[in-house]
């Protein structure tokens, strides 16, 4: 390997080292605008030069392969001296208005400058200006103070797949635009904010609303998917103002969906900051003791088998665990966190999970989707598929089952193939009677992932064994060894959050009990006369018949429009709460603002209520309830980590499948749950997709490709 020395330091690098990495390894600061580690090199800022012993004149570190014994020097009078020149370029055009930029105190234009400027300019023309440009309701411009560093444009192209971003003209009239100056159709577009190192692009929602020194920081987890991606939410007052990524390479590596990093302002649109209960056919304001009263009346004489509790998208564990221990205890097993209605195994934890986990996506393959629409249900597992992809050159088997629809007809960001619409291709793959089955069997790593379009729905369980069944036929799960950790390329993309927590901890109907679907045709037909909803919202308005529906909820949706009572309860930058992401990582929430009025959070609710119903739980504080989920789950030990399922061959009894196509559930990528429509953000991101649908009116069913 090469051996360089950085300022005296002797360096031992991999080949294909850049000389800036080098030094980064060496423990020494090279400053550079263009540079980013996750993307392609350009070399076009020239921040990052340095002295190489025999050239003649300053190398960008940036594009320079690191060598055997070369010989660096970071620090040396030419390399200030080059420096200055660099930044006094780059400052002739920009305007210094710092004062009212929103990327003030972020900028690295603003470090670099303090730290590698000369202090003053010799430049007495007159300014370049260029005109703002459309990007979308996202993102905000100012492109007069672009810098040319072109991060935007490759972050485009490479990692969010959709290349319309691109520069017009040379030089100082060059230009940074959208393609017909649209906005970027993009799930990911707001990351290009973080990568501008200038304030050329900055949030338009968050704009002239705060500055970061007056923000505080809590990392946290996002619940908008079931990523569980990484965040940090920056809070002033009781207000969350904006939600950043934060670095995590085993789940989200430095991205965030724009839905999630969008949807703040819906955490103070539409709350519930007070119980109601409906008197005369209307919802009324009560206090607390008031609510649980009227509970407590309509339990009572109510046998236990009559009682049914649902948990959605947006419930915690904690949450999850107080409610099911409340209902088990008033005499129930008719729970299920399956709020969509899936009907798949719920004891198989390996036939739930992620088991390739969303880093393992980069060693597949082959990859086989099945009734899922990645881009809009997990965008950042849909990134990482195409980091795969583009890994391997483009050579990376992609096939798809199931009809697909979004404003780009369908469009991946990488290729696939499209292999039909239902169960009947599973069928056949199954079998061993499609040519892409050959394909699976041949790969070192062949991945499978199914999604609730192929298991929310009445034959889940069937879908499940047969993709089950080819996984154990194409050799897709290789059990570990001391030579090989294995390899279990059998997963199941959610779309909740709240879902493989609440399958972890047992939120499923017990011995006789009723799932989603029973609980909804017991409540319509009499059979089921009390209804706990936890955070769950996404059902028909007559969905619950005449049973009392006792709502526990953040936002007024339809759970608070249907209920009788109302317990207004955190959302979930309120609360410390654990999440569980698709691929069984436990993750902790951490509270970074206080919740409305009366809210609280969840399990205190339910402790309270528990009381009154004279069925107290066994916790009063949070540890005693999480040493709870412990006896439920063990596993919830191992934060931020995954602990691997176990695969039993075989498992699940193959039967017959409906004909109905696979359907992904997600319709609109920015209206998922109570909080996304309750932002005006997402509404107008919305608005604008079924705008661009309507106007492109493009086909169903396809799964196109962008070379």
């Amino acid at each position: 390997m090469p051996t360089l020395t950085v300022d005296g330091i002797e360096v031992e690098v991999e080949p294909g080292t850049t000389v800036l990495q080098a030094c980064e390894m060496a423990g020494k600061e090279v400053p550079r605008f263009c540079y980013h580690e996750r993307l392609s090199i350009a070399g076009n800022c020239r921040m990052c030069l340095v002295e190489m012993e025999r050239s003649p004149k300053p190398i960008a570190s940036c594009a320079m392969p690191a060598g055997d014994g070369m010989v660096i020097r970071t620090n040396t009078p030419l390399v200030r001296k080059a420096r200055e020149g660099v930044m006094e370029f780059l400052l002739i055009n920009h305007p210094l208005d710092c004062p009212i930029c929103d990327q003030g105190g972020e900028c690295d234009l603003q470090d670099q400058s303090m730290a590698y400027g000369k202090g003053g300019s010799r430049y007495d023309e007159n300014k370049r200006a260029v005109k703002d440009k459309y990007m979308g309701p996202l993102i905000k411009t100012v492109m007069t103070r672009c810098i040319h560093c072109t991060r935007c444009i490759r972050f485009a192209g490479e990692v969010a797949g959709v290349p319309e971003l691109g520069a017009t003209g040379r030089g100082e009239d060059m230009e940074i635009t959208t393609y017909l100056e649209h906005a970027m159709t993009s799930e990911l577009s707001g990351n290009v904010i973080d990568l501008c190192p200038v304030g050329a692009l900055t949030s338009k929602p968050y704009a002239f609303t705060a500055r970061p020194w007056e923000l505080k920081k809590t990392e946290s987890v996002d619940a908008m998917d079931a990523v569980g991606a990484s965040i940090r939410l920056d809070v002033r007052g009781r207000e969350v103002m904006r939600i950043l990524p934060r670095l995590n390479e085993a789940v989200n590596e430095e991205w965030l969906s724009d839905r999630s990093r969008f949807v703040f302002d819906g955490l103070r649109s539409r709350r519930l900051d007070r119980p109601y209960v409906r008197r005369d056919g209307k919802l009324q304001a009560a206090g607390w003791p008031e609510a649980f009263e009227a509970i407590r009346a309509r339990l009572d004489g109510v046998a236990g088998e009559k009682v049914a509790a649902i948990a959605g998208d947006l419930a915690c564990v904690e949450g999850m665990t107080a409610l099911k221990d409340l209902v088990t205890a008033l005499g129930s097993s008719n729970l299920d966190c399956r709020a969509d209605g899936a009907t798949f195994d719920p004891t198989d934890r390996a036939g739930y999970l992620l088991n390739s986990t969303i880093a393992g996506i980069e060693e597949a393959d082959a990859v086989l989707l099945v009734g899922s629409y990645p881009r809009w249900e997990a965008s950042l597992v849909n990134a990482r598929i195409r980091k795969t992809w583009l890994q391997r050159r483009g050579h990376l088997p992609v096939a798809t089952i199931g009809e697909f629809q979004d404003w780009n007809g369908g469009d991946l960001t990488y290729d696939a193939q499209h292999l039909g619409n239902g169960p009947a291709t599973l069928t056949d793959l199954a079998e061993g009677r499609h040519s892409f089955f050959e394909v699976l069997e041949k790969a070192e790593r062949p991945l499978i992932i199914l999604g609730m379009g192929a298991l929310a729905r009445p034959d889940g369980a069937a879908v499940q064994a047969t993709a089950r069944a080819l996984a154990d036929k194409v050799g897709a799960v290789i059990p570990a060894s001391e030579e090989s950790p294995g390899w279990n390329g059998f997963g199941v993309l959610h779309t909740a959050a709240s879902r493989v927590g609440g399958l972890d901890i047992g939120f499923v109907p017990g011995e006789g009990g009723r799932d989603t679907a029973g609980i909804l045709a017991a409540a319509k037909a009499g059979e089921i006369e009390v209804v706990f909803l936890s955070h769950h919202d996404e059902f028909e308005k007559d969905a619950f018949g005449d049973a009392f529906v006792i709502y526990m909820g953040s936002h007024g949706d339809a759970g608070a429009a249907r209920a009788d009572v109302i317990l207004p309860a955190a959302a979930y930058p309120e609360k410390d709460a654990i999440w569980v992401n698709t691929e069984g990582r436990v993750q902790l929430g951490r509270k970074a603002a206080a919740p409305p009025g009366d809210a609280r959070e969840d399990w205190s609710i339910l402790r309270a209520l528990s009381a009154v119903l004279d069925k107290k739980l066994g916790y009063d504080d949070l540890a005693a309830l999480r040493a709870r989920i412990l006896e439920l789950a063990p596993h919830f030990s191992a934060v931020d980590e995954v602990t691997p399922a176990e695969w039993t061959a075989g498992r699940g009894k193959v039967e017959a499948m409906g004909d109905a196509p696979f359907v992904s559930p997600i319709r609109d990528v920015y209206l998922v749950n109570p909080i996304t429509r309750a932002s005006a953000v997402m509404q107008e991101c919305s608005a604008l997709v079924r705008a661009t649908v309507a106007g492109t009116a493009h086909g169903a069913g396809g799964t196109g490709t962008d070379g």
